[in-house]
């Protein structure tokens, strides 16, 4: 006779507090950690790693590369299917002017914090070290965001060839801003078409349902892709490769900590919101932002936590984070520039005046968006650089400690991408208050075998 085992009692043989997705990533932290020691203190350097090093490369790199291929479909099917959600709805333009407006906002406290810790630190003065090579790197440039609205082809994909001792290579992109424009302009046609594009919408539903199972098996494997991505890091840069640097990175993190446990505790707990419910909600996301370094691979667990640790409707969202996750960098965008530029000036000894101050503050605010086509915090630099008129070879100095200095810049982005839609939501009186205050699992797939029925923005009146 053939017994069934209840489905509550499945993993039972593990205490609680292992099953928790934040203990897993902790202990990964701490597990990658001493392996990057471990490679670092026997030889392993970034041009010749011994085998431990090579292996947790590796398996850092190859676990952000199956982030990032699920993150073209995600981010076609996620808008379009949050357009057709918002068919229904009455407020859908004035969600999309406060959900951007409320990126402004907080995107212009947070490069103000950065003016004013390199104004206070002067992260620049007393480096004691050399000025480095022009920087040759990618630069950012306005133009770049405008063009980068007019899609090549339909899937915004870009190739790259480069020819090195007579062998050609290529290497193919995707640009996240071409995929959004095109997943926008898709979704409103399907509105516009009406019930001719009924079966193409649900199609479009069910190819997000599949990419998302997909992705969150790639994210339950998280904790092993940290052990590579963290070990890695240490194996390579180390914390001496701090050095002189340290007093600008300490400044970065400074600033990363005020606007992460000041600014967004002040804006949830001025909209009547616990603060320990959006933390304890947001956090796995955080985490996973922190050891990826990248906004985009954090989309899936983003979106998830977002809707069902935050009570944002599910329908709003849908558009709100995979728009942030392109365009809201308050780590990137705005303290890291502000401070950065700060150093450059103060490096090679010209004073920045009041005019230059505000282009920064300018740049911060606008230019996540004018770099969303190629995004990163170094093109973000250059553009910075570029308006205030200093030299690009500045950004060679800083890109020693930069993929230490990523981590928490991105944790912090993810943290924001979280919070303005949870912000919006409560304004707009759409926000599901019993199940952001609902207890927390640790677990953000626990729903997997039998999801509930999504939150909708319908019949919500303003």
């Amino acid at each position: 006779m053939t017994s069934v085992i209840p489905v509550s009692s499945r993993g039972s043989r593990f205490p609680k507090w292992v099953r928790s997705f934040g203990v897993q990533i902790i202990a990964a932290l701490i597990i990658g950690l001493g392996l990057g020691l471990v490679a670092k203190y026997t030889g392993s350097t970034e041009a010749n790693p011994n085998g431990l090093g090579a292996t947790l490369k590796i398996i850092g790199s190859s676990y952000v590369s199956l982030l990032q291929a699920a993150v073209v479909p995600l981010i076609f099917t996620a808008v379009v299917s949050s357009i057709a959600n918002l068919r229904e709805v009455s407020n859908a333009a004035k969600l999309a002017w406060n959900t951007l407006l409320w990126f402004a906002i907080t995107a212009l406290i947070a490069v103000l914090i950065g003016i004013g810790l390199g104004v206070l630190v002067r992260p620049g003065a007393g480096t004691g070290i050399t000025e480095n090579a022009e920087y040759t790197g990618k630069t950012g440039d306005w133009w770049a965001f405008l063009t980068g609205l007019f899609p090549k082809n339909f899937l915004g994909l870009g190739a790259n060839t480069s020819v090195v001792d007579g062998i050609a290579s290529t290497t193919v992109s995707f640009n996240v801003l071409q995929i959004l424009v095109i997943a926008i302009v898709v979704g409103i046609a399907a509105l516009k078409v009406g019930k001719a594009a009924e079966p193409f919408l649900n199609l479009n539903a069910s190819a997000l349902a599949v990419i998302q199972k997909v992705l969150w098996w790639i994210i339950r494997v998280a904790p092993l892709g940290t052990i590579g991505l963290i070990g890695n890091a240490v194996a390579v840069y180390g914390w001496d490769t701090m050095g002189s640097l340290g007093k600008f990175a300490v400044t970065i993190y400074i600033g990363l900590i005020l606007v992460l446990f000041v600014v967004y505790p002040v804006l949830i707990k001025s909209h009547g919101l616990s603060v320990k419910q959006y933390y304890s909600g947001v956090w796995p996301a955080v985490q996973l932002g922190f050891v990826s370094r990248s906004s985009i691979g954090t989309l899936p667990l983003t979106q998830r936590v977002t809707e069902r640790s935050l009570g944002v409707p599910r329908g709003y969202a849908s558009f709100a984070v995979p728009l942030g996750a392109t365009t809201k960098m308050d780590g990137c965008a705005a303290i890291y520039p502000a401070v950065a530029a700060i150093f450059v000036a103060e490096f090679f000894g010209i004073q920045l005046d009041l005019t230059q101050y505000l282009l920064i503050v300018l740049v911060s605010v606008l230019g996540s968006a004018a770099t969303a086509g190629t995004t990163g915090a170094v093109v973000m630099l250059t553009l910075t650089l570029s308006t205030l008129g200093l030299p690009l070879a500045g950004v060679g100095l800083l890109l020693a400690i930069d993929p230490l200095i990523d981590m928490g810049r991105t944790a912090v982005n993810v943290a924001g991408q979280a919070l303005v839609p949870t912000i919006v939501a409560k304004r707009q009186g759409i926000l599901d208050e019993t199940l952001y205050n609902a207890p927390r699992t640790s677990q953000p797939f626990t729903d997997d075998v039998a999801e509930p029925a999504p939150t909708e923005l319908v019949d919500q009146k303003v």
